[in-house]
């Protein structure tokens, strides 16, 4: 690497362009008193729903009855070709995020969508195992490896019930995509092969997310629950046992808790991707 490239490399990773404003967002989690409720909701197990954020909104997701993991969808309302990056958000933010991480969404608009205002897990750390909560690693279960592992069609997996969940607006199976787990404990093991673990949720534990722009949002319980029991290999069976609700909220904050914001800009690249041919000396 030629010491320009290493240069620009390292500036990619610094400066104001991921700094976040913590006083703003620590005071629209603080304030909640001031807030009015929008819609207030709860997602059934192994099932799934979509639903509207306007910009400048918060939204809750909560447990209900105990541990459940909730895989989590986020597309701009009004262009969802702009939607959730999971694999950029993991470089620019962290594999396992928490308050004050933000959202990214995917190319050519790489912006924010959302930033955690509120985790009442942000405190997990990493456990013994080396587990960490609200994962990015992996991605949602589906009916397809299901199909190719056991031999057998299940139609409630995490990428099932989002598909049904965004039908309603127009939505289909090829909008779906790679996933924010939220309440799940996962990591990497020596092998650096991905594990998970029994989630780690209690009643009431809830993870906060100021919308940026006008979302879309669809989350699926998951159909394994609490993640307790194995759904592939070994002792595997039917979680259906540990499987809980999920409660969505969405709040409109203060106005006067907005101000100086202003929805994120779309990147300066001028675009191009290097259509004229380069001279390298």
């Amino acid at each position: 690497m030629t010491s320009d490239v290493a240069a620009l490399t390292d500036a990619a990773y610094k400066g104001p362009a991921l700094e976040v404003a913590k006083d703003f967002y620590g005071a629209i989690a603080r304030e909640v008193d001031s807030r009015i409720e929008i819609e207030s909701f709860v997602i059934p197990i192994r099932s799934g729903k979509a639903w509207r954020v306007p910009a400048g909104h918060v939204c809750r997701i909560r447990t209900v009855d105990g541990p459940q993991v909730g895989d989590l969808n986020v597309w701009n309302l009004h262009n969802p070709r702009e939607r959730f990056w999971a694999a950029r958000t993991r470089q620019l933010q962290a594999a396992h995020v928490t308050t004050f991480d933000r959202l990214w969404s995917s190319l050519p608009y790489l912006r924010p969508m959302a930033t955690i205002v509120a985790d009442t897990l942000e405190n997990y750390g990493v456990d013994g195992d080396g587990g960490r909560v609200h994962d990015t690693l992996g991605t949602r279960c589906d009916p397809y490896v299901n199909r190719m592992l056991t031999g057998v069609d299940f139609d409630y997996h995490c990428h099932s019930n989002l598909t049904r969940a965004v039908r309603p607006f127009g939505l289909t199976e090829f909008d779906v995509h790679d996933v924010l787990n939220v309440f799940q404990c996962t990591g990497l093991n020596e092998e650096d092969k991905y594990f998970m673990k029994t989630c780690p949720a209690k009643v009431g534990d809830f993870f906060e997310l100021f919308a940026e722009q006008d979302l879309l949002m669809a989350l699926s319980t998951c159909p394994g629950g609490d993640l307790s029991i194995p759904m592939w290999g070994n002792g595997a069976r039917d979680p259906v046992e540990v499987c809980r609700p999920i409660g969505i909220e969405v709040w409109k904050v203060d106005d006067a808790l907005l101000t100086g914001w202003a929805q994120p800009e779309f990147p300066k690249y001028a675009g191009g991707h290097g259509l004229a041919e380069p001279s390298w000396g």
